[in-house]
């Protein structure tokens, strides 16, 4: 790997590189790739070598305290070693780059709004752990409380990778906090995910398939309402897609992130047509994802959060709920790749 970086920062230096535009951002893409796993190999071998020493350190001296240390280096690792596992399982067209999540309340009334939200919450702590970027584009108050809706972006490496893990219906099963009888109720919402398309990947679109609307943006019980109407909802008339965006007080820059949003559902659209034709000749029952239940949420009458592709579950639902999911996320990559999910955790 270090022969091959040498040889990509020698063809990166080529003055000639960026007559051929393509081949140069292939070659940059190819060499901090390259660069970043082999840190990610660097850095794993420092502490596996540093938790040797110590631990040969603490036999010599009988130390407790140098074999605790030795067992905090040797657990550091083995994390840094199940995260590249799960890198190595990340090998789509787009699993490195960015996401563009959109959560949706489903069946439930104000409970799905809620739910909604707490969704958000959830994704937004785990964005956080990972020091991914988010930025929410477009969101929508419930009438009473929660969201009806709500699209946000997460910038960083493998965030479209790791997050496509999460598409599908989740449910939460609790004693409504908005019910005055205390009753268990179940709420639902969806979540979509879809890569971040770059401007190296051409999607055709006519404006004169576009419906273009503006209205005035505004959150719930009047907060950040503007006096103009900067928000912008764009129909994509061939395909019923719509998208908009309220997050920037300037149309046209909402108009340009609605557009990019867009993009990234036209090309997620296509690729699911072609997916479905490729099926049918193959005279395969072709089941979508969205739409399907994929996790059950229960917080009443026991404490369980449970995915029903893997079976793993986990009991700590205030845990899961604050954003750690990284168990769930590696469960369903390692089903899709044919391994072993299933288990429970902690």
């Amino acid at each position: 790997m270090r022969t091959r970086i040498e040889r990509l920062e020698s063809e990166s230096a080529d003055p000639d590189l960026w007559n051929d535009r393509e081949r140069a951002e292939r070659v940059l893409r190819e060499k901090r790739s390259a660069e970043r796993d082999l840190e990610r190999y660097d850095a794993l071998s420092t502490k596996l070598d540093d938790a040797e020493v110590l631990l040969e350190l603490a036999v010599e001296a009988d130390d407790a305290d140098t074999r605790r240390e030795a067992v905090e280096k040797l657990a550091a690792a083995e994390r840094d070693l199940d995260d590249t596992e799960l890198r190595r399982l990340l090998g789509g067209e787009h699993d490195l780059g960015d996401a563009i999540v959109s959560i949706n309340a489903g069946a439930g009334g104000t409970d799905a709004c809620d739910w909604a939200e707490m969704l958000l919450r959830m994704y937004l702590r785990w964005a956080e752990s990972r020091d991914y970027k988010t930025e929410i584009l477009d969101i929508q108050a419930g009438e009473e409380a929660g969201l009806r809706g709500v699209t946000f972006t997460a910038s960083g490496e493998y965030a479209y990778g790791y997050l496509k893990a999460e598409e599908g219906v989740h449910r939460l099963v609790r004693i409504s906090p908005f019910d005055s009888q205390a009753r268990r109720h179940t709420a639902f919402a969806g979540v979509s995910v879809f890569p971040q398309i770059d401007d190296s990947i051409e999607i055709e679109i006519d404006e004169s398939e576009l419906r273009i609307d503006t209205y005035r943006a505004g959150g719930a019980g009047g907060q950040h309402v503007n006096k103009t109407d900067s928000a912008v909802r764009i129909t994509h008339l061939p395909t019923g897609i719509v998208v908009q965006c309220q997050n920037e007080r300037s149309q046209h820059k909402n108009r340009s992130s609605a557009l990019k949003v867009l993009r990234a559902r036209l090309y997620e659209h296509a690729r699911r047509e072609q997916e479905e034709k490729m099926a049918a000749l193959r005279g395969e029952k072709e089941t979508v994802d969205f739409g399907s239940q994929i996790r059950s949420y229960t917080l009443h009458p026991q404490q369980r959060v449970k995915d029903h592709r893997t079976n793993f579950e986990m009991g700590n639902v205030d845990g899961v709920l604050e954003g750690d999911l990284d168990r769930f996320i590696r469960a369903t990559l390692l089903w899709r790749a044919g391994g072993a999910g299933e288990g429970s955790g902690s």
